[in-house]
């Protein structure tokens, strides 16, 4: 029997504290042109001894390329673990405050403005497309908007760890969590009805890999996406927009859309309108991995591969 996919949240971090510490370091002394000599031997090494990771990449590309092939000419996974690499820097930078606004284009300044006269918060659901940290932009751009951005720590606790050591001026709080539970969603509902954003991401399966999932379609086949983020968004009866973060010619392009006024589930429907809301997220993302279709980087066995019911939930 094969052995069953391991939940991402189970995969171990790759590189160490000391490892991105010597590569901000490097960018210090050289630049970005010095950060990419040292970062070329770094990410040639993750390639070829993180099979898995390869692998979904691979997936991830054959799929897409099926799905779109006039926007997929040449894409291949050593490009997309380089782009990875490229991000893992811009990351450092965002929370040094070395990207500023004019690094910064705001592609949706209506949507931004609608935020902005805003006296009541609400949830903003990133993915792992592009770089959520620019959400620091963001704060930056609107400076009286506070963000409280849901992260699961644990998993990325050496990079979180070395961000905590840089000098971030953006008004984000990072917030640990493992499961929305009733004090976590009663936490959130008082800092929204205070004017505050809630930052989640909506395209990865819970970390406990037993909470709930819809399989949608995504590019041309069955994935599951996690429910979590739109239950607690019908929890806090705020309303909800998607935001994007696209690196494009050396510039970031956020895209802000309104997901919807408010997401309300009545109990007779429930079950089927939380799978409508998964499959109408699952679409637009699928419409902005077009424009950048190197920069999603989710590493992990994604879609279903024959798996039970079960398996397929993680």
């Amino acid at each position: 029997m094969a052995e069953p996919k391991k939940h991402w949240s189970g995969i171990g971090e790759a590189g160490s504290l000391l490892g991105m510490k010597f590569l901000l370091l490097v960018y210090r002394l050289f630049g970005r042109w010095g950060f990419r000599l040292i970062l070329l031997p770094v990410i040639s090494y993750f390639y070829l001894t993180r099979k898995a990771a390869r692998q979904a990449s691979a997936e991830y590309l054959a799929r897409f390329s099926e799905t779109y092939p006039d926007c997929a000419q040449g894409l291949n996974s050593r490009q997309h673990f380089w782009a990875f690499g490229e991000i893992l820097l811009d990351k450092l930078l965002v929370w040094m405050g070395h990207i500023h606004r004019k690094d910064v284009v705001f592609e949706t300044p209506g949507a931004f403005a609608e935020v902005d006269k805003s006296t009541k918060g609400g949830v903003i659901l990133v993915s792992h497309l592009g770089n959520t940290e620019v959400c620091s932009a963001l704060a930056h751009q609107l400076p009286d908007i506070r963000i409280t951005m849901l992260v699961y720590t644990q998993h990325a606790e050496k990079f979180n760890a070395l961000m905590k050591q840089t000098n971030s001026s953006a008004c984000i709080n990072l917030m640990q969590v493992t499961d929305i539970t009733p004090a976590t969603a009663m936490v959130l509902s008082e800092r929204i009805e205070a004017g505050e954003y809630v930052v989640i991401a909506a395209d990865r399966t819970p970390v406990n890999g037993t909470g709930r999932t819809s399989v949608v379609d995504f590019l041309g086949a069955k994935a599951g996406f996690p429910q979590g983020a739109f239950i607690l968004a019908g929890l806090l009866r705020c309303p909800v927009y998607l935001l994007f973060c696209l690196k494009q010619e050396q510039r970031y392009h956020l895209y802000l859309e309104q997901f919807a006024s408010q997401i309300s589930f009545n109990r007779r429907n429930r079950s089927e309108q939380i799978q409508g809301a998964v499959q109408t997220y699952a679409k637009r993302l699928e419409h902005y991995c077009q424009l950048a279709p190197l920069q999603w980087f989710n590493f992990f066995p994604f879609w279903q591969s024959g798996q039970t019911s079960d398996e397929s939930r993680n």
